[in-house]
């Protein structure tokens, strides 16, 4: 039995495209969209947002979640349907989700992407709408330290 070459179209078919790689943003909005769509129970839904770069770079990435978000998270973790009021704090729970996705994105990210010094987002869950941002260290190794500990110790 002879075997017979392949026709270019077959090898155009076989041939995996090229993968465009994501920024950590973009990567990081599908995560926690599908994070928060799971813990909550309900459809999220993030739009990213540019944002201002901070003046100081801090040592470990710092989340800034808005009242409406801790609220959401705070009641919907604890089985509640309808989100009234606002809470005083933001749950240690909330943060720790939000660390772990962003450690796992950036250290399956490829080595030396860019870091940026902050990102947003705009967020929509059910009739909710909330606001989060993050900022970032500036060098790339403090980042990938903090990474593989918060893995470490997740």
């Amino acid at each position: 039995m002879q075997l017979l070459e392949l026709t270019p179209a077959e090898i155009a078919f076989l041939t995996p495209p090229h993968a465009v790689p994501d920024c950590l943003q973009t990567r990081l909005s599908r995560k926690l969209a599908a994070m928060l769509t799971a813990r909550l129970h309900q459809p999220v839904q993030m739009l990213a947002q540019v944002v201002d770069a901070p003046d100081t770079a801090p040592a470990m990435p710092g989340w800034q979640p808005d009242p409406a978000l801790a609220t959401l998270w705070l009641t919907r973790r604890l089985g509640g349907q309808y989100v009234m009021g606002e809470t005083a704090f933001v749950p240690p729970s909330l943060i720790e989700a939000l660390d772990a996705a962003l450690a796992e994105c950036w250290l399956d990210g490829a080595a030396g992407a860019a870091l940026p010094c902050a990102m947003a987002w705009h967020i929509t869950a059910a009739s909710a709408r909330a606001t989060l941002a993050v900022q970032l260290p500036h060098h790339p190794l403090d980042m990938t330290r903090w990474a593989r500990e918060v893995i470490r110790h997740g």
